[in-house]
């Protein structure tokens, strides 16, 4: 497991907090509708935040698939993606959020970086951080 877990709660079209940049897994929870430029600007604030490693679940997950992996491209405009920041994406949207916590824990790893932190963005009207991170730990 990574060395540590943050939560971090969004409610749709709020703005992403400071987070100190190192490289991290982020498990995505999409629990609520957002429109397509929020998306656009969390998808590169986890790109600049050190995110290596995105699995997004819930609520039109692929398209977050598809942002991050847009936004790490538009990070290096024409040139080439270095390989120890190259994100990796998946989306989980028929398996259960316990399946993808289990998937961090296990699969989720970077071949060219070592990922020091778990970030949970959970994107939804109200907080649930304790369950989730228990959720998580228990994985």
């Amino acid at each position: 497991m990574s060395d540590s877990i943050t939560y971090i709660h969004l409610r749709p079209g709020t703005d992403p907090c400071d987070i100190e940049k190192k490289p991290s897994k982020f498990v995505v929870a999409v629990e609520a509708e957002v429109t397509y430029e929020w998306q656009k600007l969390v998808s590169e604030w986890m790109v600049e935040s050190g995110c290596l490693y995105m699995m997004a679940w819930g609520r039109e997950c692929s398209s977050w698939d598809d942002s991050v992996d847009w936004a790490n491209i538009e990070k290096f405009g024409d040139g080439p993606i270095p390989d120890d920041q190259f994100v990796l994406t998946t989306w989980h949207d028929h398996e259960p959020l316990t399946e993808v916590f289990w998937y961090a824990k296990s699969v989720a790893k970077h071949q060219n970086a070592a990922l020091l932190r778990t970030v949970i963005l959970h994107i939804s009207s109200a907080a649930r951080q304790s369950d989730l991170i228990r959720l998580l730990e228990s994985a």
